[in-house]
């Protein structure tokens, strides 16, 4: 793998970003319209993705190291829960909300399908699914809690009606039945679906200008949440799958898909919850920046 790959890639997303800051300072966009766009990407483009990502030959092999993923997803997301639970103690309530909701989720769909793609092809979006069918998981249930406070009225109902969850279960469907849509079907949904990272990123730039320019760098919480997620976070995955022997190219899948920035969901969540949604923007600004360093980083530690 090459890193200059990954820094392009995280460029190609920051640039898009900034056009999203263009346009809303513009009045090309606007706070409804970005909420709109939050809700489309949420119900319609990711879905699409993952579905896609699913529309590839049958194999057992496949399957097998599908099933490591789902489990390494499992352990990395629940490990995270629980540093969260541990950390950010001192800070006010909301602060901890979103700091513990950052720890545990993240970029994974947004920015970890592309950077899969670029270096695994359709295999690395196939095998990274199953890591976001769990952030799904995770996020509709203990995501939910950690914004609500516990009162999240039905978690499960949540679950199995999220558009991403039933995007897998359709997806898995198709993939073990060898189901191939039509030509120009499936062309129409991956067009759809290749609109998730472009429009994602035009959000968060979009929500960033509510927050002043000099409030971006500022804040112990700010680089503290930006260090777990990015440097103690992607470690442990790295060590959990040096402990069970994970082969190269899958570790990687694992690594680099639990070391992408905090995730732009967590702007979406705090704006569909009320939670505070400017230490969530500078949040996957900052960790979004400083993935440039550390991503490559990772590349290099999986393939020595």
């Amino acid at each position: 793998m090459n890193s200059s790959i990954i820094i392009n890639q995280i460029l190609i997303l920051f640039f898009i970003m900034v056009i999203g800051f263009i346009v809303r300072k513009t009045g090309v966009l606007t706070q409804a319209s970005t909420k709109s766009l939050t809700g489309f990407l949420l119900n319609v483009t990711c879905p699409l993705t993952i579905f896609i990502s699913f529309q590839i030959d049958y194999t057992g092999s496949m399957l097998t190291a599908a099933g490591q993923v789902l489990i390494f997803a499992l352990f990395i997301h629940f490990f995270a829960f629980l540093i969260g639970l541990a950390l950010y103690r001192s800070y006010p309530e909301p602060a901890q909300r979103v700091l513990r909701f950052a720890t545990i989720f993240s970029n994974c769909s947004f920015m970890g399908f592309p950077l899969l793609e670029s270096l695994y092809g359709k295999a690395g979006v196939f095998y990274g699914s199953f890591y976001v069918f769990t952030f799904n998981l995770f996020v509709w249930t203990i995501g939910v809690r950690i914004f609500t406070g516990g009162r999240n009225p039905s978690p499960v109902k949540e679950v199995f009606t999220n558009p991403n969850i039933i995007a897998v279960g359709l997806g898995v469907v198709c993939f073990l039945l060898s189901i191939k849509l039509p030509p120009p079907v499936y062309s129409a949904l991956e067009l759809v679906g290749a609109m998730n990272t472009p429009l994602s990123m035009l959000v968060v730039g979009s929500i960033l200008t509510e927050v002043k320019f000099k409030e971006m760098f500022s804040g112990v919480a700010l680089y503290y949440g930006t260090f777990v997620r990015l440097v103690a976070i992607p470690l442990i995955a790295l060590l959990g799958t040096n402990l069970f022997n994970f082969p190269s190219p899958l570790q990687g899948i694992c690594v680099l898909i639990s070391a992408t920035p905090v995730a732009a969901l967590t702007t979406a969540m705090a704006e569909k919850y009320n939670g505070d949604t400017h230490l969530s923007s500078r949040l996957i600004f900052l960790s979004t920046v400083f993935s440039m360093l550390t991503l490559p980083c990772f590349v290099f530690l999986v393939n020595n």
